[in-house]
């Protein structure tokens, strides 16, 4: 006797990343400079809506400071090369000039050294020192022990950043990490990432954060989505997250702050995650491929370091031009990839909107996966 069992189905939900989509056009133009395109974080402003990621090959204290006369904002990876030498020069060099199919373990062996508590506070100072508003990222496991030590040297903004960060989580520690608490007890600004879903970013908000970081796994220099499968596309995420902090807000929470994380590689992505709802972005790659990048034109994810799985690795960048040329311009590229902010502000001002407020109001997306194709076969074949 044959048995057919029966299958059960489940119905997929369609998500849409950043060469999916397109915005379109208002009924009303503004001028683009009218665009303000100012993102508030607790007490501070900047008119560059743009974070550094903290990432080794980006973030150091110079680079804080060239990002805050640019307007942006970078971050400081407390767990880092930065706070494990006296001198990170040499270690970024090795990890540069290493064979391909050694770097991985180049990376895990340099990133054994112990983190000092001196050097945290040493690098706080240097980024203030500089006149930057100082953000720096530590990981749920090593908030508790680090995030104090960093606010008390003088720390502005606290990035609590893992690949998924959740406001339940189930361990074998006696207490972990109540993002509720900390925030009481530090008193300043904590962004926290990375969520793509709707209800994992309401329940983040609910603990009082300020900001939420967006994205899974989009970054050049990121392997988790070939690691663990995981990962929801950029767009999609920003849409369920924004949705969450509109209903958040709507119920009597305050604004935070929508950061879309990874994937962005030009003004029209920036663009496409501003219209779908996020206040800012944070780049790793395009900020690796500038001149004042510690990297040199390579960068490597926050996680290539691990121990047992790797989930990063470094790739081969190149420099394309100096921080300002890349956030403000001018260009000398048109692939899109340098005058962020100019591509924002054009932007802006063809769908009528003259803040990133109103630009979530009027800033219509639909789904085009033929945007980056149609048209363009000169260019394509590379007829240029």
């Amino acid at each position: 006797m044959v048995v057919h069992r029966e299958v059960r189905t489940t119905e997929l939900r369609r998500t849409y990343g950043f060469e999916e989509v397109a915005i379109v056009p208002g009924d009303v133009t503004t001028n683009p400079e009218l665009s303000v395109t100012d993102l508030t974080i607790g007490p501070f402003s900047f008119s560059t809506p743009v974070l550094a990621s903290a990432m080794d090959a980006v973030a150091n204290p110079a680079f804080a400071g060239h990002m805050s006369r640019l307007g942006g904002l970078s971050v400081i990876n407390l767990e880092g090369i930065q706070t494990r030498y006296d001198d990170p020069t040499d270690a970024i060099e090795e990890i540069i000039a290493a064979d391909k199919d050694d770097v991985t373990t180049v990376f895990q062996r340099l990133y054994l050294q112990p983190i000092r508590e001196d050097l945290i506070a040493k690098r706080v100072a240097e980024v203030k020192k500089t006149g930057a508003v100082c953000a720096v990222s530590l990981t749920p496991a090593m908030t508790k022990k680090y995030a104090p030590m960093a606010v008390e040297a003088g720390a502005d903004i606290l990035v609590v950043q893992s690949t998924v960060t959740t406001a339940r989580h189930i361990s074998r520690s006696y207490r972990g990490l109540v993002l509720s608490e900390i925030i009481a007890e530090l008193k300043v600004p904590v962004l926290v990432g990375n969520v793509v879903t709707y209800s994992a970013a309401m329940e983040l908000m609910e603990q009082g954060i300020d900001g939420l970081l967006v994205g899974v796994g989009p970054g050049a220099a990121c392997t988790t989505r070939e690691v663990t499968g995981i990962g929801v596309p950029q767009v999609s995420g920003t849409l369920d997250c924004a949705a969450a902090r509109d209903d958040f807000y709507a119920n009597g929470g305050k604004h935070v702050v929508i950061i879309t994380d990874g994937g962005i590689r030009t003004g029209g992505d920036l663009c496409k995650a501003l219209a779908a709802g996020a206040d800012g972005v944070m780049i790793g790659t395009p900020m690796a491929q500038t001149e004042e990048a510690p990297g040199k034109g390579f960068n490597w994810g926050m996680a290539s370091p691990h121990p047992a799985l790797p989930r990063g690795t470094r790739i081969n960048v190149g420099v394309r031009g100096t921080l300002e040329e890349v956030l403000l311009g001018p260009s000398h590229r048109t692939d899109g990839t340098m005058n962020l902010i100019g591509a924002l502000k054009i932007c802006m001002s063809y769908v009528g909107a003259t803040t990133i407020a109103e630009f979530h109001e009027k800033a219509e997306l639909v789904v085009a996966p033929t945007i980056a194709t149609e048209g363009k076969s000169y260019q394509r074949a590379g007829l240029i």
